[in-house]
């Protein structure tokens, strides 16, 4: 992890994708952690680290791309933030996000374009979730309030400025 400091904050700025399908539907990526085998497995959003210089927007397609090798999600504005601390891989990160909602076209199989090593051993695979299948699991999901808030985006009711969903410390 890059350590950055912005505006005496150290760490890191993140971007994530809410992805939504036809079927109003979301993308949610299975993994776990190489390092620590004993916290099990969860269902995530795509997204990661924001470089330098590069915005919220552009580094969450990016990083859409690279987790699940969709290329043309039209990419809409930013819906939430959160500050997130966790452990992975043996690194802690504390980063700021920005999670965008997306929409795309039918896609039937989740294909990785570029993942680095430790992500590519974290990765279990992806899966189209309708809210009500969701809202009816128990499997843990990050951010772990996502099914506090994805209702209005299934819905289509975008809020007029990103909602501070929180502080996400799952682990």
């Amino acid at each position: 992890m890059r350590d950055v400091e912005h505006d005496g904050w150290r760490g890191r700025r993140a971007a994530r994708v809410v992805l939504l399908d036809p079927d109003r539907r979301v993308l949610l990526l299975n993994a776990s952690d190489p390092g620590h085998p004993a916290k099990g497995e969860w269902w995530e959003i795509p997204g990661g680290g924001q470089d330098p210089g590069e915005t919220s927007e552009v580094a969450a397609a990016r990083e859409l791309y690279e987790e699940t090798g969709i290329a043309d999600a039209e990419m809409g504005p930013c819906v939430w933030v959160q500050h997130a601390r966790f452990t992975f891989g043996g690194y802690v990160f504390d980063q700021k996000e920005r999670v965008h909602v997306a929409w795309c076209g039918r896609v039937d199989e989740i294909r990785p374009a570029h993942l680095e090593p430790l992500e590519a051993l974290a990765f279990k695979g992806g899966r189209w979730w309708s809210l009500d299948e969701l809202r009816a699991s128990d499997v843990t999901t990050l951010p772990v309030n996502l099914r506090d808030h994805l209702g209005d985006l299934v819905e289509g009711n975008l809020p007029d400025a990103p909602i501070d969903i929180g502080l996400d410390l799952p682990y």
